[in-house]
């Protein structure tokens, strides 16, 4: 019987889970619900703007913006992975989600986030073809290769989350089913369950090393060459000019590489659930909607295409 209950309680006998979110201050959770509710709307209407206009308008029509047009939609795909569920929970006082839907969602929220950093690794190779090669850039980054190249990155991050995934689905949960979070993720999962978490931690921690290594050392590599490339540019204007293309990526690649390094590269993020929970709501809300600000405040073309579509709305409006 006992073994038989055992056998159980990996799927059915614990088939909820309750999350925490971050405070139980009504008041709290009013500013919280408000804040999060504006930073997800800026970040679907940014990242969908963005979507739109890199595919109707001719001059965006670049492996530069295709790639932007793939990362807007990662964005859009990964804050409503857990945004508008924790938005009902504030909204509604239920916290329970139940055991598939949160094994759902640590799935899609870490498939997305991992996809994300092979982008940004795709998307520096692009500016290094761009800075470096750019009378070969045309032929390297044909329609044909920027395909292949976004497949891959979905690939990878399969090959890299199959593993932590098979062994969490066999973890087991004795004791308690309240997770300190606003959402399933791994390290939350581990924290609660009575099954010996060692492998899957230092599973994770792999993933998380080699997902960081290899699309950093190609991010390192393709800057290095780009600065190197640019500083013997013979004008200053060119210099400028080659460094305002790169910007925007090397902000967005600093905000998502660093942020991540402080939840998966520290040693004791099993026990600073607490901190990390902010850490990782910040990361979900605020980086998906600045992400749209940063490439379109610093970008002419962005700029230029968003004010001709608003003047040919607002002609067909009057007309």
């Amino acid at each position: 019987m006992q073994i038989g209950q055992k056998s159980m309680m990996r799927n059915s006998t614990v088939t909820t889970f309750i999350l925490l979110g971050l405070t139980n201050d009504p008041q709290l959770q009013v500013l919280i619900f408000i804040f999060l509710f504006l930073t997800y709307m800026l970040s679907v209407t940014g990242n969908l703007t963005i979507i739109i206009l890199t595919s109707v308008d001719p001059h965006l029509k670049t492996p530069m913006y295709f790639f932007l047009k793939n990362f807007s939609f990662l964005e859009i795909s990964f804050t409503s992975a857990c945004i508008p569920r924790y938005l009902y929970s504030i909204a509604t006082g239920d916290k329970v989600i139940t055991y598939s839907n949160c094994m759902m969602q640590a799935f899609f929220t870490d498939l997305c986030a991992v996809t994300e950093f092979f982008l940004l690794a795709a998307m520096s190779y692009d500016r290094y073809v761009a800075i470096c090669k750019p009378l070969h850039y045309v032929t390297i980054m044909n329609s044909r290769v920027c395909r292949i190249l976004i497949i891959c990155c979905w690939m990878a991050s399969l090959v890299v989350l199959t593993p932590p995934l098979s062994l969490a689905l066999n973890l087991e949960f004795c004791d308690s089913n309240i997770m300190d979070h606003f959402a399933c993720d791994a390290f939350p999962l581990v924290k609660i369950s009575c099954s010996d978490t060692w492998l899957v931690e230092q599973t994770v921690m792999i993933s998380a090393v080699l997902t960081l290594n290899m699309t950093l050392t190609c991010v390192v590599l393709s800057y290095g060459s780009i600065i190197r490339t640019i500083f013997r540019f013979p004008s200053a204007q060119q210099r400028k000019k080659a460094f305002s293309t790169c910007s925007s990526h090397m902000i967005v690649v600093s905000i998502t590489y660093g942020t991540c390094i402080f939840i998966y590269m520290n040693p004791a993020a099993k026990e600073e659930v607490a901190v990390n929970k902010v850490v990782s709501l910040l990361i979900s809300s605020v980086s998906p909607t600045l992400n749209p600000f940063i490439y379109t405040l610093r970008n002419n073309q962005v700029k230029k295409a968003f004010k001709d579509s608003f003047k040919r709305i607002a002609l067909i409006s009057v007309s």
